[in-house]
């Protein structure tokens, strides 16, 4: 089953883990320092929780696409990059306690997009940084480039 990810940066995690599963009547799926998502079956969405910094208001940090396996992640990059999207891909990366393999894009906003699969979990936030980061930053993904230097969520 494929869903939407929406990735929002909390300043109060306890609060919006509480809001949330008030919201749609569920509890989170994972719960880890700084972090907590929801898999939601009505309607179907992967809501993930980042800790931000105390007293700054909600903001969006990604979305997403999950989907079920590497064929489909690696079959969203070849038709993402047939229609001319940059893309960005990365294989056997931690991020958000898990290992995945994904491709990012930018949308016309510069909002950053991922189609991803979770391979296993993981004790890690991310392997590079325990920052609260699985974006790569616009800054460091250049419309030209299909590759990013310094990206938040780096290969295994």
């Amino acid at each position: 089953m494929s869903r939407v990810q929406l990735a929002l940066r909390v300043s109060d995690l306890e609060g919006s883990i509480a809001f949330y599963s008030k919201l749609f009547d569920t509890e989170p799926a994972k719960r880890r320092p700084g972090y907590a998502n929801f898999a939601v079956e009505n309607p179907p969405l992967k809501l993930v929780l980042l800790e931000g910094e105390p007293d700054r208001p909600t903001v969006m940090d990604h979305l997403g696409v999950e989907v079920p396996g590497t064929d489909e992640v690696d079959a969203a990059t070849r038709r993402l990059t047939e229609a001319g999207l940059v893309t960005l891909e990365e294989n056997s990366t931690e991020c958000c306690y898990a290992l995945q393999d994904k491709v990012w894009v930018r949308g016309p906003g510069d909002e950053p997009w991922e189609v991803y699969t979770v391979k296993a979990d993981s004790p890690h936030l991310t392997k590079a940084t325990e920052s609260a980061c699985c974006t790569p930053a616009a800054e460091e993904q250049p419309a030209s480039s299909p590759t990013a230097a310094g990206i938040c969520c780096t290969p295994a």
